[in-house]
C-alpha cells in the first residue's frame, strides 16, 4: 500500500533520488530543493484553509447578525404601533448593511488568496536561485 503521509512520501523519494549518482549534480542540494518545496506547498495550503475557514466563520456570523435584524424588523411591523414607521427606510439600511458584509467577505477572500500567492511566489524565486546554484559550471 502506497503512503500519503508527506514525511513518508519525502522519505522514499529521497531514497529513490540517492540510489542514482548523477555526475555534477549535488544530491543533497536538489533534495533539500525539493523538500522546501513541499514546506511551502503545505503552508500555502494552511494559509488558503485558515482563509477559507476565516471566510466561513464571517459568513455565519453575518448570517446570525441579519437573521437577528430579520427577527427585530418583523417584530417591530407587526406591532400595531408601527403603523407610521418607515419600513422602506429599515429596507434601505439593512440593503447598505448587506452590501458593506459583502465587502468585507469579498476582502477576507482575496487577503486569503493573496497570503497563500505570497508563500508559493516566495519559494518560486528562492527554486529560480538555488536551480542557478546547481546549473553553474564548477571552475
Amino acid at each position: 500500500m502506497v503512503s500519503t503521509n508527506p514525511s513518508g512520501i519525502f522519505a522514499e523519494y529521497t531514497k529513490l533520488i540517492t540510489q542514482f549518482k548523477l555526475p555534477g549534480v549535488d544530491v543533497a542540494a536538489f533534495l533539500e530543493s525539493r523538500r522546501k518545496d513541499v514546506e511551502a506547498l503545505t503552508e500555502a495550503n494552511m494559509t488558503a484553509l485558515a482563509g477559507v475557514q476565516q471566510v466561513s466563520q464571517k459568513q455565519v456570523d453575518i448570517f446570525r447578525a441579519k437573521m437577528g435584524e430579520l427577527q427585530s424588523l418583523v417584530s417591530r411591523l407587526t406591532k400595531p404601533e408601527s403603523v407610521g414607521l418607515s419600513a422602506g427606510e429599515d429596507v434601505k439600511n439593512a440593503l447598505q448593511k448587506a452590501f458593506i458584509d459583502m465587502q468585507e467577505l469579498a476582502d477576507a477572500a482575496y487577503r486569503a488568496q493573496t497570503d497563500s500567492i505570497a508563500v508559493v511566489t516566495k519559494r518560486f524565486a528562492e527554486h529560480v536561485e538555488e536551480v542557478k546554484v546547481l546549473v553553474q559550471v564548477k571552475k
